[in-house]
């Protein structure tokens, strides 16, 4: 199961698969082998992605601990193996608490989450899982300030 269906770039041509490769290796240790796989072959590609992820960052009005735990909830329901582990390092460097991590499978009835990262991880979970999401779990995102309780009540 470790065979991947593409082969390792081990040593990349050009001056900027070196330079990730390089940074990567500087920041994790070692050159991770979904970077060798895949940025390697789509440099440009994976460099756009990332610069997404990094303005959609900018706009998020969550906590880091919540954006950390539904980017882990969505790669555990995806499977993806390497998301889960890239996640836990960056939480981990940011010193966030494993338990929640752990805790991940259990959110709805653990003590460890709030209401709020209730709503956040049943909505990216019926997202992923679902393509859509339900009304109620759509109203459990609003927020619950006397403010925004009264907008809404009144329409705006």
């Amino acid at each position: 199961m470790n065979t991947s269906f593409l082969p390792p770039i081990e040593k990349p041509k050009g001056l900027i698969k070196n330079l990730v490769y390089a940074m990567t290796r500087k920041q994790f240790g070692k050159v991770p082998t979904p970077v060798k796989v895949h940025a390697a072959r789509l440099p440009t590609a994976f460099g756009m992605f990332y610069g997404k992820i990094s303005t959609l960052d900018k706009k998020l009005q969550l906590s880091r601990q919540t954006v950390f735990l539904v980017r882990e909830q969505v790669a555990r329901i995806n499977v993806c193996l390497f998301c889960t582990d890239i996640g836990r390092f960056f939480a981990m460097k940011e010193a966030m608490s494993e338990a929640k991590f752990d805790a991940l499978p259990e959110y709805s009835t653990s003590p460890l989450f709030t209401e709020a990262e209730r709503a956040a991880l049943d909505y990216v979970t019926e997202l992923t899982q679902e393509k859509k999401v339900s009304q109620g779990t759509f109203d459990r995102l609003a927020p619950t300030t006397p403010s925004a309780r009264s907008a809404r009540s009144s329409g705006s």
